[in-house]
């Protein structure tokens, strides 16, 4: 008898994944924008949780924050200018194997893609979704953006804006279905981290408003944010997003907030007194369409032709 007796096997390593497994393109954004930031912790986080490449898509409108696909080695789908979550809830319906992030831009998201935002986080399908606000349109060379507060000068309002700026925050706690959102800074890398890890692990939709510099278009925009620390409420919870002692003890404006509390998050969310960082709100129990959706995945191209010509025989004459 020839060939492999039945006790032997081959092991094979399981292949550990580092940093440059995942680094794509070299980032064109300019010096100083806080997608650097997002995209290293981003990268991170994918060697943490030693997501295989070939397992992990990004999806992204148009805009600045939208070239993020090109600077990841993994799988990208560059998009339509405000059509990321479309493309990601397809992805996601029909691939649940795949772990799916979409990055999007203030304008991408809170303007020609609003629509599509309010319907997706009421889908509520497992993905991660990162909005890059920085208050302004910078791939198109600063216009003023829905987020842009009043008074921002900007080449469509020279004189400076009329409106207030749109808070996406309190627009996505008050869309029914939703089940996690939480809101972080460029320049702290060790929250964002934690704020990532936190919207990874949801068995959900996972909305981040990450609030982003752009040092050409918003010049100077967060620079007392940067220089006092007291400009900023850290909210605190065991469930919510923890910082290790050493980073948190730099906020001592800190809030104890329950994410489970919706009315609260609204609350906090709705302040201009301060900028919250943390998790508002989080609810693992919401229904999830992509779970309704998949359950015909498996199913044998003849059984779903039967399927289809019984229900078509229904209509017969």
């Amino acid at each position: 008898m020839f060939g492999l007796m039945p006790n032997c096997r081959l092991d094979l390593k399981k292949p550990y994944y580092c940093m440059a497994d995942y680094q794509g393109a070299e980032a064109r954004w300019c010096p100083g924008c806080g997608d650097h930031a997002v995209l290293a912790t981003v990268q991170r986080l994918c060697r943490d949780k030693q997501l295989p490449p070939e397992k992990t898509v990004f999806v992204s409108g148009i805009g600045c924050s939208s070239r993020f696909p090109h600077y990841m080695r993994t799988y990208g789908f560059h998009g339509l200018h405000g059509r990321a979550l479309p493309v990601a809830a397809g992805i996601r319906m029909r691939r649940p194997d795949l772990h799916v992030f979409v990055v999007m831009g203030d304008g991408d998201c809170c303007s020609i893609g609003t629509a599509h935002w309010v319907h997706t986080i009421r889908y509520n399908m497992k993905m991660v979704v990162m909005l890059f606000d920085n208050e302004i349109y910078g791939l198109t060379k600063g216009q003023t953006s829905p987020t842009s507060r009043a008074g921002t000068r900007s080449s469509t309002h020279p004189s400076g804006s009329v409106l207030p700026g749109l808070n996406p925050l309190p627009i996505t706690l008050g869309v029914t279905n939703v089940s996690f959102v939480a809101q972080t800074v460029d320049w702290n890398p060790a929250h964002m981290m934690a704020t990532l890890d936190a919207a990874y692990e949801h068995p959900g939709f996972a909305f981040i408003r990450i609030i982003q510099r752009c040092p050409h278009f918003a010049k100077g925009l967060h620079e007392e944010l940067l220089a006092n620390p007291d400009r900023t409420l850290y909210l605190d919870h065991k469930q919510g997003i923890t910082l290790p002692d050493e980073v948190a003890r730099m906020y001592k404006n800190r809030a104890r907030h329950d994410p489970s509390d919706l009315i609260a998050a609204l609350t906090h969310a709705m302040r201009t007194d301060v900028i919250p960082i943390g998790l508002f709100f989080q609810d693992r129990s919401r229904t999830r369409y992509d779970v309704y959706g998949a359950a015909n995945i498996n199913t044998p191209p003849e059984r779903k032709e039967a399927m289809l010509n019984r229900e078509l025989d229904r209509f017969a004459v």
